[in-house]
């Protein structure tokens, strides 16, 4: 935005200074000081005003997409930080910056409305997104309160003109002159009369997500604010080594990291870049969150009735992190693995994430696919969902989706989990996963396909060893704070005799 025209110039019309006075003579008819063609007259001067530096121009410029095109932030700023050419300590900053942000737009925008004496739908959008940027390091970061104020204000008077500057610096001085904690003591629903309110509005997620996390906890619902701290803190990088490629422990060796507590192929990465790793880049590792890798892993765990047939199918397999992970898993006992994947883009994924694996992909709806019924050994249904279990790596993901998502989800989950239940052999498995711990997308669909379809539910838990505290079974519920990992479901259906 600071490349583009600017919106406005309050200070047109101001006396100019004349010997410590403003010049009050008379002017001609031109509107001018007399004897003086209005051609002949200097333009006012604007202040001269300092850009944003590259990291939080970055944050910005990050916040403008989300806000205006409903990018992805996940994906908008790695690429936005290589064009540019911005690293270490200011990819860093950077980094926190618009990802925090995003994550925290409920409670910014609460603490912003209160300041400004005006909801945040009454404010311009760009100012908006840079009332947020300045918020965001006012009550989140150790950034200094001045430097939070100053460079937002400065942004307001180039994006806009002074007058606008004047009132991002009116608002953000109101919010500096108290912690977040304050803040929130007014501004949160009560812990008396509202508990889960309470909790949403503390770890800045909205209060319908919260009920659902509670209401998935069941009698853990005391772990309700460990929950969401966790999701509302910044998640650790996960590495997937390629099964018959690099063990974990020599990928662990080569890139500083540490070994996972769960997955065999799990890597923990200290810091960096993941993206610039050899073996990433070579194809033997992914960057893989732990639990979908004991996902995969669970697949090919399952028992069967009767041979293996190596007939494997990953029903809704974009971007084919899992895919590759299944298939190389699939390539050491003689089997192949079947992907469907209908977004083309992401059907291009899959196929990059499985070079060289025995994977064949088909472009087509899941519902809907060319196959002979009754024919695979082991489906993997990862079904679309509202992805509520992994908002941590999604910033923005909270404050987008709404409860109206989920019934609509809920429907395609029940058809893709019936196709994969129509394709599976007598005896074989299908494992269903989200990355939702809501129960209308997990235990709901699960229950319906018990009542319609010829399956039987088996103990997951065992599959997903040694990880504990799974709930009560059979299906198996990850979470953050328990096991460090998105908050994935899972279970194990097989198919009747």
């Amino acid at each position: 935005m600071s490349e583009g025209p600017q919106r406005g110039d309050n200070d047109r019309g101001k006396g100019k200074r004349h010997g410590g006075k403003a010049f009050q003579g008379p002017r001609d008819r031109t509107g001018g000081p007399p004897g003086r063609d209005r051609s002949q007259q200097r333009p006012p001067r604007r202040p001269r005003r300092s850009p944003l530096d590259p990291a939080r121009q970055a944050a910005f410029d990050v916040l403008r997409a989300v806000s205006e095109r409903d990018a992805y932030a996940n994906l908008v700023l790695p690429a936005m930080l290589a064009e540019r050419g911005v690293t270490g300590r200011d990819a860093a900053f950077a980094t926190e910056l618009a990802y925090g942000s995003c994550r925290t737009t409920g409670l910014l925008d609460a603490v912003i409305a209160s300041a400004a004496g005006r909801p945040t739908e009454q404010i311009d959008p760009v100012l908006l997104d840079l009332l947020r940027l300045g918020t965001y390091q006012l009550l989140r970061t150790n950034v200094a309160p001045h430097a939070a104020v100053s460079t937002t204000v400065e942004q307001a008077g180039i994006e806009f003109d002074s007058v606008r500057a004047g009132f991002v610096n009116g608002v953000l001085r109101t919010i500096s002159g108290r912690d977040e904690a304050s803040w929130v003591a007014e501004l949160a629903p009560p812990a008396t009369t509202d508990p889960i309110g309470h909790l949403a509005f503390v770890h800045a997620h909205p209060r319908w997500i919260a009920q659902a996390f509670a209401d998935a906890l069941g009698v853990g619902a005391g772990e309700l604010e460990a929950a969401l701290a966790a999701d509302d803190a910044r998640p650790g990088v996960h590495l997937s080594a390629r099964p018959g490629v690099l063990t974990a422990a020599d990928l662990a060796a080569e890139v500083d990291g540490a070994v996972g507590r769960y997955s065999p192929y799990a890597v923990y990465l200290g810091g960096g870049d993941p993206g610039r790793l050899a073996a990433v880049r070579a194809g033997k590792a992914l960057v893989q969150d732990e639990g979908s890798q004991l996902v995969a892993q669970a697949l090919t765990l399952a028992p069967v009735v009767g041979e293996d047939g190596g007939r494997w199918l990953d029903l809704c397999s974009g971007p084919g992190g899992k895919t590759a992970l299944i298939a190389a898993i699939a390539a050491q006992r003689g089997a192949g693995v079947t992907a469907i994947e209908p977004a083309p883009r992401r059907a291009d994924m899959v196929e990059q994430n499985t070079r060289g694996l025995p994977v064949e992909v088909l472009r087509v709806d899941g519902r809907e696919a060319p196959l002979q019924p009754g024919t695979f050994d082991r489906v993997l249904v990862d079904a679309p969902c509202t992805g509520l279990g992994a908002l941590r790596r999604r910033p923005e993901a909270r404050w987008r989706r709404s409860p109206a998502d989920v019934p609509v989800l809920a429907k395609l989950q029940r058809e893709l989990l019936a196709a994969a239940i129509a394709l599976t052999r007598p005896g074989g498995v299908v494992l269903y996963a989200t990355c939702s711990p809501h129960l209308a997308e997990t235990v709901g669909v699960v229950s319906d396909a018990l009542r319609r379809h010829p399956v039987t539910a088996l103990d997951a838990r065992p599959l997903f060893a040694p990880a504990e505290q799974l709930g009560g079974g059979p299906h198996v519920q990850l979470w953050p704070h328990r096991h460090g990992t998105d908050a994935m479901f899972a279970t194990a259906l097989q198919k009747d005799l």
